[in-house]
């Protein structure tokens, strides 16, 4: 595998329409689904499958709904997003933390904290995700699966330039690029999980892996 310096991205590709600071573009809260419903419940079925039960979850960039299956017990969900009005209306989070990943994308938890990660429709926007990846790596206990879901919809002055240049699969392998080049990663899986009802949805990409033992 490739060591972590020899991943292929260069700084242009990480640049945004917007580059105004995040914490500036982020506060005001947006109390809106940025998936439809068909989507949103692709979203939970996935979760279903990966999560562990009764775990302790990681919302990452996280918001007003989170969509996890009720089916599948949580003992703790904690968020991680900009807007504090935003993460104090999720009800299906235990607690939240404010954090700008893209100024600082170390996370503000312990090694091996977490049982599960999810990054829901937000991957588009990160400027360091390497780092962030491995940050995921290092918070999560082994064996723990990171999950990372996108659509098409975006806000595309915050999406990076790199993502607006792909189409949905080169998109799912920029994805999985960030899993490779942040080592630590096994089972790097990435599929669509579209719905598939009869009629138009907005579709669903997934792209996971899981956390590697230490050694």
């Amino acid at each position: 595998m490739p060591a972590v310096s020899e991943a292929p991205f260069l700084p242009e590709h990480f640049q945004r329409q917007d580059e105004r600071e995040d914490a500036a573009y982020y506060v005001a809260p947006r109390l809106m689904t940025h998936i439809d419903e068909a989507a949103i419940d692709a979203v939970r079925a996935l979760y279903a499958e990966l999560l562990p039960a009764d775990g302790v979850i990681l919302d990452m960039l996280s918001s007003w709904k989170s969509h996890f299956p009720e089916e599948v017990p949580r003992e703790r969900t904690v968020g991680l997003g900009m807007n504090e009005v935003e993460m104090r209306e999720n009800v299906q989070l235990d607690d939240y933390v404010v954090h700008d990943v893209n100024a600082d994308p170390r996370l503000p938890f312990e090694d091996a904290e977490f049982d599960a990660g999810v990054m829901t429709v937000s991957v588009q926007y990160l400027i360091q995700p390497v780092e962030v990846f491995r940050e995921l790596r290092r918070v999560l206990r082994p064996g723990a699966p990171f999950v990372v879901t996108f659509s098409n919809r975006i806000f595309p002055e915050k999406a990076v330039a790199i993502w607006l240049a792909c189409n949905a699969e080169e998109r799912a392998r920029l994805v999985g690029a960030y899993f490779h080049y942040a080592e630590g990663w096994d089972g790097i899986t990435a599929k669509d999980r579209s719905p598939n009802i009869g009629v138009p949805t907005d579709p669903l990409y997934a792209v996971w892996a899981r956390a590697a033992d230490a050694a």
